[in-house]
């Protein structure tokens, strides 16, 4: 059945656009669908095991995540295309290595919203590093970093984690459970 099952009212205008960070998992490293349990009565995730690390990237400025449905009557098909841009100041030798590991991965991403809402991007076919643009500028004032741009295409639009707080993450009673970490650098 494809009937709809809820309204919605208007909605408060206490929230705020962008992202605090995001955070790297390593393809593979859960097994869809089987190591994700869903809370089908909110379509969240509730847990994903076999998590071992949680890879950390603090954000500020201009950083985006969109998710577009795309269906067609004809074909009877739908699915959503994620895409997440990021903007990571100041180069170094291991964010070099970093993004050229991310471009030949495709990872599952976290993004964690302002709004402390945690997101997992390219659940099932993870993530792909489609532009990388590492740049000096020209001027004093302009950008010396990566802007990188992620692309997955799903089936669903990024799950809700059950999880308002970084510490609700992991842990005993975490979403990746207590033995993830999360590595910081």
């Amino acid at each position: 059945m494809c009937e709809i099952t809820t309204g919605r009212l208007e909605v408060c205008k206490d929230v705020v656009g962008g992202i605090d960070a995001i955070y790297f998992i390593n393809y593979g490293d859960y097994s869809f669908p089987a190591d994700v349990t869903y809370v089908t009565s909110t379509d969240t995730i509730d847990s994903i095991a076999n998590v071992t690390s949680l890879y950390k990237y603090q954000l500020k400025g201009t950083n985006t995540f969109d998710q577009v449905i795309t269906t067609s009557r004809e074909n009877g098909t739908s699915f959503v295309e994620q895409t997440l841009s990021v903007t990571l100041k100041k180069q170094d030798a291991a964010t070099h290595k970093t993004v050229k590991l991310l471009s030949y991965g495709r990872p599952n991403v976290v993004i964690k919203t302002r709004n402390n809402q945690f997101f997992l991007a390219g659940i099932e076919h993870g993530m792909e590093l489609t532009t990388a643009n590492v740049t000096n500028g020209t001027a004093m004032g302009d950008l010396v970093g990566y802007t990188l741009t992620f692309v997955g295409t799903e089936k669903i639009l990024a799950n809700l984690l059950d999880a308002t707080t970084e510490a609700g993450l992991i842990g005993s009673t975490g979403v990746f459970g207590a033995t993830t970490t999360i590595v910081n650098s």
